[in-house]
């Protein structure tokens, strides 16, 4: 992991298309803007887990049947 100090009004670059802005420092918060390309999901880590977690059930539940609707 990589560790930065930051202070409001700083940027950091993340694969040349994705810039990640410290706008607002209060107390133990702090608001971060994320500008990226559209095709680039940003997901908050807790839904992120709750995404793979549902598609990791649907997966474990779904039945031959249920794959012959997607096609």
């Amino acid at each position: 992991m990589l560790a930065l100090t930051r202070k409001k009004g700083d940027s950091l670059i993340i694969n040349n298309n994705i810039e990640i802005s410290v706008l607002e420092v209060k107390g133990e918060q702090v608001k971060l803007g994320i500008t990226a390309p559209k095709q680039v999901p940003v997901y908050r880590k807790e839904v992120y887990v709750q995404i793979q977690k549902a598609n990791q059930e649907a997966m474990e539940t779904a039945t031959p049947e249920d794959l012959k609707g997607l096609l």
